[in-house]
């Protein structure tokens, strides 16, 4: 198996720049596992392909407004700074531009002094900055809501009118840096309607990271690095996981992300999903024995990528790879705000 294998020519036209509206009205290209065979539908039309017992799963997480636009102290010149993940109080891993030759001691001004960035550290492992934040008044939160912006992935080139149409109808706490995409084609009516079908609902967070969507550079994917993720998976949702199998009812899993969260709770002796909490650093290469995933509602990903890595696991790299020839065949719209995959 080389990264090779999961490359493919995606043209710059087919990367949606904007969501459709209503969300539920993007395209569903649906793949059935044991036959290859392929339909389009919309994705309004995904409860046709759910049956009573089933439970879908989500991540509920929410994207925090994470890029801050400063001034150097010293210098005045312009900064960005995208937060990660906090290390301690007020202290942040970020990420910073330009970043080369930023040294500890580094003072960055956001908001006419309403919020202040120390440059602490250099975290080798990620070239990343360690970050100890300042606020005039109020809290370090306060200052990010104030001043902070939802931050898009960089192969979307223009703002959103309504950030909210980068945030799923389910979210509930911020903690990622970047959506689950998955989730976006999501309405509450559609859910509405699921539920009324007798298909259950849980969720699961787990805070997206930029290295999630990273293409991997080493010639053979065993090579590459992940960098570790936070996840919650509750008793609520363990349990619900562990009946709907017990009853026959399929697994229904929206996203990569929320796939990482339960696999990492996935107790491998018992093969039970378990309440679990903490980082994973779970890289779902082809040759995986997934156990708590029927069916994944997915997006189009990017070539090379670990998740484009993961579907193929869960459905085989040959059958995704003809699905994705197909989907750029059909001009499906790819990536982020593209169109979904429903695997089953």
């Amino acid at each position: 198996m080389r990264t090779d294998d999961f490359d493919y020519d995606l043209p710059s036209g087919l990367i949606a720049q904007h969501p459709v509206q209503p969300r539920d009205s993007c395209r569903l290209l649906v793949l059935e596992r044991a036959s290859g065979m392929i339909d389009h539908r919309t994705f309004r039309d995904m409860p046709e392909y759910l049956r009573a017992g089933d439970l879908v799963v989500v991540n509920e997480t929410r994207v925090l407004p994470a890029r801050l636009i400063g001034a150097k102290d010293e210098t005045g010149g312009a900064a960005e700074v995208l937060l990660l993940r906090p290390r301690y109080e007020d202290t942040w891993e970020c990420l910073v531009k330009p970043g080369r030759r930023l040294k500890p001691g580094t003072r960055i001004i956001f908001g006419d002094g309403a919020l202040c960035g120390l440059v602490v550290d250099v975290l080798e492992e990620s070239g990343g900055r360690l970050v100890r934040f300042t606020t005039r008044a109020g809290t370090f939160m306060d200052a990010v809501h104030a001043l902070g912006e939802v931050p898009l992935p960089p192969y979307i080139t223009s703002q959103l009118d309504d950030p909210e149409l980068y945030q799923t109808v389910f979210s509930a706490e911020e903690h990622s840096v970047a959506a689950p995409t998955a989730g976006l084609h999501f309405t509450q009516a559609l859910l509405d309607d699921i539920q009324r079908a007798g298909v259950h609902l849980a969720k699961v967070e787990l805070d997206v990271g930029l290295d999630t969507f990273r293409p991997v550079s080493e010639d053979d994917p065993a090579e590459h690095h992940i960098h570790t993720e936070h996840y919650r998976v509750s008793s609520y949702t363990a349990d619900a996981v562990n009946a709907a199998r017990e009853r026959g009812g399929r697994v229904v899993v929206v996203g990569t992300t929320t796939v990482r969260a339960l696999e990492s709770a996935l107790n491998e002796r018992t093969r039970l999903v378990e309440p679990a909490e903490g980082l994973t650093d779970l890289f779902i290469l082809p040759g995986f024995s997934f156990g708590a995933v029927d069916a994944m509602v997915t997006n189009f990903h990017v070539p090379r990528s670990t998740l484009l890595m993961m579907v193929s696991a869960f459905a085989g790299r040959e059958q995704i790879m003809n699905a994705y020839r197909v989907a750029l065949a059909e001009r499906y719209r790819f990536l982020s705000f593209g169109d979904a995959m429903l695997i089953i």
